[in-house]
């Protein structure tokens, strides 16, 4: 809404800049012979959308005359840091949240350019560390990995934990726990046959998935025994190995 003498208050929301300037004459022919009117935007405010997470300068980003696409709005708040994950971008519009993976997006063939922000659009980049993948069990070193953007393979995963365990890890009970909905989807890679890792490095783990390598029947029955009878085994190895005696 503007007012100008002699005119009024027009409502000029919605208006191009020539609509608006021309609808301003009209009012302003009733009192002046053919008025010449310029009229010129001095800034837009009205339509902003905000940036936050792991961008270099979270904050508002107000909309001009040209749309606003995702990939502008976060260049002006500073770029994705390296701690942000661009395959987590979320969108909330009207309350409806909206995920975003810009690397499969470009992998597909789509123009993450043309993804057009709405007034009043929240965008959120969301943090590596929301996306990690858990390894545990008989593996060299059990840890939380985090995916580069969005991508982490299950052979990848277990070199980062230094592989399965050659003392006490199976090798052919390599599982995967994946959560779906309220129910647990496990999926198991043997490792032991050719091909294994070929079909790992096909295997995409997803946010939150939990890779976990069995142990040994062997590895089981010792860490039973120490926790039956602590320092019985040791004892036991100790009496059938053989005893040296030095020659005469």
């Amino acid at each position: 809404m503007i007012q100008f003498p002699y005119a009024g208050t027009i409502k000029v929301a919605g208006l191009t800049q020539d609509q608006a300037r021309n609808l301003l004459a009209t009012k302003l022919a009733r009192y002046l012979k053919q008025p010449k009117v310029t009229l010129r935007v001095q800034s837009f405010r009205s339509k902003r959308v905000y940036v936050d997470g792991e961008v270099k300068t979270p904050g508002l980003q107000a909309i001009n005359d040209i749309t606003m696409t995702l990939v502008e709005a976060i260049n002006r708040a500073g770029g994705v840091l390296p701690a942000g994950d661009q395959s987590q971008i979320v969108v909330n519009r009207a309350g409806t949240n909206y995920l975003i993976n810009l690397p499969q997006l470009v992998q597909r063939g789509v123009n993450p350019a043309n993804i057009l922000l709405a007034d009043g659009d929240v965008v959120r980049v969301r943090s590596r560390d929301e996306s990690k993948v858990f390894v545990s069990g008989e593996v060299v070193a059990p840890r939380a990995l985090p995916m580069y953007n969005g991508r982490l393979s299950l052979n990848e995963a277990l070199g980062e934990a230094g592989g399965v365990n050659p003392l006490s890890g199976d090798g052919s009970q390599i599982y995967v726990v994946r959560k779906s909905g309220t129910d647990q989807v496990v999926y198991q890679l043997d490792g032991s046959k050719p091909g294994a890792l070929a079909m790992a490095e096909g295997f995409e783990l997803h946010p939150k998935d939990v890779v976990y390598v069995a142990a040994t029947p062997l590895a089981n029955w010792h860490r039973t025994i120490s926790m039956i009878l602590p320092g019985a085994l040791s004892s036991a190895v100790g009496a059938v190995s053989p005893i040296t005696t030095p020659a005469r």
